[in-house]
């Protein structure tokens, strides 16, 4: 029952931790955990693999990045007599940062973008097998 508690991993850092999610609002972030993996998945539209910056840190921690310019900054350099009444689309900035658990494979992290979403897939370690019960032979020495 102690593996399905609120506070269990990945709960347990949210709470414990001092730097578990730090960003803006346009990098939405889902979080899915699999037998074997951790899966982030971040909105980035607009970027591209050479805009977005993933880094593992001191303590376990995933580190993303992207600066973003605008699309007003990028066509008002291609079109100057072009007057901009609204510009509501650009590409804005985004640090986040996620806590990892203690039980993942951090030499074999994967990232891609596709379609505006940034995939990143954290292995995990396999969990060893539970013991067998079995009877342990007592002696008069060790």
């Amino acid at each position: 029952m102690a593996d399905s508690t609120l506070f269990g991993d990945p709960f347990r850092r949210f709470f414990w931790s001092p730097l578990i999610w730090s960003g803006s609002p346009s990098a939405a972030m889902d979080w899915l955990e699999t037998p074997f993996s951790h899966i982030f998945k971040i909105d980035v539209p607009g970027s591209g693999r050479e805009d977005v910056k993933v880094q593992l840190e001191e303590g376990n921690v995933l580190s993303v990045r992207s600066e973003g310019s605008s699309a007003k900054e990028e066509e008002q350099q291609q079109l100057k007599e072009v007057v901009w009444h609204v510009a509501e689309r650009g590409r804005g900035s985004f640090s986040r940062q996620i806590a990892l658990p203690d039980n993942v494979r951090a030499d074999q992290i994967k990232a891609h973008v596709e379609n505006g979403v940034l995939t990143v897939v954290v292995p995990k370690e396999p969990i060893p097998p539970k013991p067998k019960p079995r009877t342990i032979a007592v002696s008069s020495k060790l």
